[in-house]
């Protein structure tokens, strides 16, 4: 599936853009795998990250940074990826709502972009984090993200130029346009 631009929102010297796609496609920096915390290879996203970055290499650069604590981040090459860079994020399993859920969501966003920052990445595409198998609702699960990368954007974005939210369906982009006009006073 080519990814289609949508929307493009400017925060400082950077945007934030929601394009409908195939992540692994997405030319950028780094993208970002809805990982577990053992960083091995899943289904899902993170099942397409590894078959299309090559597995083995990739499952043997994550074994040397695993593990990874749910909120946290880290990185490895992307090799045979367009990506130089896969940023592997811990996304909660959704348990309701009440045991932190949001705030550790939102860690893996924070942690992941400020990974980027530390290695002087300029652009950084996410899937929806925690949105599959781990069951978290899809428009809670948007405002976290979007939150997320507008507060880091907001506070310093140091080296970040482009951040790029890539959905697989014109409804779930369509979720972030909403919510990103909203917070910004747009659209």
């Amino acid at each position: 599936m080519p990814s289609l631009g949508l929307s493009a929102f400017p925060v400082g010297p950077a945007v934030i853009e929601v394009e409908v796609g195939d992540l692994v496609l997405i030319s950028a920096d780094a993208i970002v795998n809805a990982a577990n915390e053992q960083l091995l290879a899943g289904g899902g996203v993170c099942g397409a990250i590894f078959r299309a970055a090559g597995p083995n290499e990739l499952q043997r650069a994550c074994n040397v940074v695993a593990p990874c604590p749910t909120g946290q981040a880290r990185i490895t090459p992307g090799f045979a990826l367009p990506a130089r860079y896969v940023i592997h994020a811990v996304g909660p399993v959704w348990r309701g709502g009440s045991h932190g859920e949001a705030d550790l969501l939102s860690g893996a966003y924070r942690s992941s972009l400020d990974v980027a920052k530390a290695h002087g990445l300029s652009s950084v595409a996410f899937p929806a984090i925690s949105t599959g198998i781990y069951g978290y609702p899809f428009e809670p699960a948007a405002r976290v993200a979007t939150q997320g990368a507008l507060s880091v954007l907001r506070a310093d974005p140091g080296t970040l130029r482009r951040v790029v939210f890539v959905l697989r369906e014109p409804d779930a982009a369509e979720t972030y346009v909403k919510l990103l006009g909203q917070s910004l006073g747009a659209r």
